[in-house]
């Protein structure tokens, strides 16, 4: 299982032989990679949501999405759960190269960035634990159909990646980062609430007044 900096890039790299070298499945690779393959999927999945824009039903579906992989990495599982069908499935070699090579990127990316701090929130039963109901939490979130509001998709995106940073990468530092972006994920969702309670409140009475009116 991948769980050091220098043993996930160990692992990319040893995925990244096989498959130039002969057929790598999907379930194979995130055996492979073990519990790190949760923060790697939730992070390249993030990438369509942090536009400022909605993106409607995929939201919801995404946020399910989230949702599921959180609650796998909160009980435990060793390796992100697929159908058979799809774990036996194997992309190209050129499919993997793009792939591997996007996810090696994210990798050293926030390994300029970050290191071991406050390990005791990421590490073991207790920091799956963590960072599995943070990943729940947000992808229940993003899935609320606030479609056509801005940020609905970003806030809860940003809570994942930085959960998934901190998973990655040993890095405890990263929990607080996303309990502070939870925090004001939920602040603004209830704003939202409160706008759409509101302004139906206030178009309800101004109907009331006009039908008064009309009699």
């Amino acid at each position: 299982m991948a769980t050091t900096y220098a043993e996930l890039i160990d692992a990319l790299e040893g995925c990244s032989k096989e498959a130039r070298e002969e057929e790598l499945t999907l379930g194979e690779a995130f055996d492979r990679l073990g519990e790190a393959s949760y923060s790697l999927i939730c992070i390249v999945l993030c990438l369509p949501f942090l536009q400022p824009i909605s993106l409607g039903p995929l939201s919801t579906l995404g946020g399910l999405t989230f949702a599921v992989l959180g609650w796998q990495l909160f009980r435990r599982q060793p390796s992100p759960w697929l159908p058979e069908r799809v774990r036996r499935s194997a992309p190209s070699a050129g499919v993997w190269k793009r792939i591997i090579g996007l996810l090696r990127g994210i990798v050293r990316f926030c390994g300029k960035f970050t290191r071991p701090r406050y390990t005791h929130l990421v590490s073991g039963a207790h920091g799956d634990r963590i960072v599995g109901g943070l990943i729940v939490v947000a992808g229940l979130l993003m899935a609320i159909p606030f479609f056509g509001i801005p940020f609905n998709n970003t806030l809860p995106a940003l809570v994942i990646i930085a959960a998934c940073i901190a998973e990655l990468e040993d890095d405890g530092l990263f929990v607080f980062v996303a309990f502070a972006l939870l925090a004001v994920t939920v602040l603004y969702f209830v704003l939202i609430f409160w706008v759409i309670f509101f302004a139906g409140g206030q178009a309800l009475e101004f109907l009331n007044r006009w039908r008064g009116g009309l009699n």
